[in-house]
């Protein structure tokens, strides 16, 4: 299968999970509490006023007329307004929120990816060695280390003691700084914890001896021939962690105040406010998407014999 048959076949397969995601979102949203027309109109608001509101909101309308009427508004590329400010909301999403999570993600995933790779290298060559006991007991602390916790200890000795980063912000580079570390150990952990793993069973096959046998630099063997074939696995819990960091970082933006993606969903569900929600969803889940495709096209450029399916 050609390369661009490969795409366009997981482009018409990310449909039905799209209607998936927009169905599942949409409904749990109406299951929640709370009416978004009282919300919008205040507390005191008189009957008359709310069923005006609720009309002019189209929720007075059956379930599925409203689900239908927003899943053919979105293949149009209209998620609605938002009820709090009657913004489109893509505007919303795409004015700085979506950037501003995805460069928080991609700062993150570089951080995860350089410390993962050199701690599992490491831990793999020096395999049952001093080195190797305590980089995996850090991995398994950063596993096992909540991120608001982490973000919170991070605010505490070097915003509030030090005085030497701030505590909340994005824009700069001190401002990013505890963000990315808080957001990219957990990360580091589990790539750490695959490099070791893979490494450690491509080290024992023949072609590795063989090489070492003819005389090979280690630092060759390790670099040219081992890491190689070891990072098709790596690159897998990559692209689903940068999937994540994309869709779940919404306890780091809430700890460091960064207006992202994923503080603009916990706000928008506070107010009841189901368009930009199911449009922030939405957006997530197409990103997620299209790192699991770039991941899967990566494959074939680390190893030729792999075939697309």
């Amino acid at each position: 299968m050609s390369l661009w048959t490969y795409i366009a076949r997981r482009l018409l397969q990310m449909i039905p999970v799209l209607l998936g995601v927009v169905f599942l979102v949409f409904y749990m949203m109406h299951l929640v509490p709370g009416d978004p027309a009282q919300i919008m109109a205040g507390e005191r608001a008189d009957p008359q006023r709310l069923e005006v509101m609720r009309n002019r909101l189209g929720l007075n309308d059956p379930l599925h007329v409203q689900y239908f009427r927003y899943l053919t508004n979105a293949l149009r590329g209209d998620l609605g307004d938002s009820i709090r400010n009657n913004r489109p909301v893509t505007t919303e999403i795409f004015s700085s929120r979506y950037w501003v999570t995805l460069q928080l993600a991609s700062m993150s995933i570089v951080l995860s990816v350089f410390m993962g790779l050199v701690a599992g290298i490491v831990s793999s060559v020096w395999r049952y060695s001093v080195f190797d006991t305590a980089i995996m007991l850090l991995a398994l602390f950063g596993l096992s280390m909540p991120n608001f916790w982490l973000g919170i200890m991070l605010i505490y000795w070097f915003s509030v003691q030090l005085f030497v980063l701030p505590a909340a912000g994005w824009g700069t580079f001190q401002q990013a700084i505890l963000p990315v570390i808080t957001l990219g150990t957990a990360g580091a952990a589990v790539i750490a914890r695959m490099t070791r793993s893979s490494m450690l069973e491509v080290i024992n096959q023949d072609y590795i001896r063989t090489a070492r046998a003819k005389g090979v630099r280690e630092a060759v063997v390790i670099n040219k021939h081992a890491l190689r074939n070891a990072l098709i696995p790596v690159v897998t819990v990559v692209g689903l962690q940068f999937g994540f960091f994309l869709g779940g970082s919404v306890l780091t933006e809430t700890v460091f105040a960064i207006n992202g993606l994923g503080r603009l969903m916990v706000s928008a569900i506070n107010a009841r406010d189901f368009p930009v929600v199911q449009g922030a969803v939405l957006v997530a889940s197409v990103s997620f998407m299209v790192v699991n495709l770039l991941v899967d096209i990566t494959y074939r450029f680390l190893n030729k014999r792999i075939e697309l399916s």
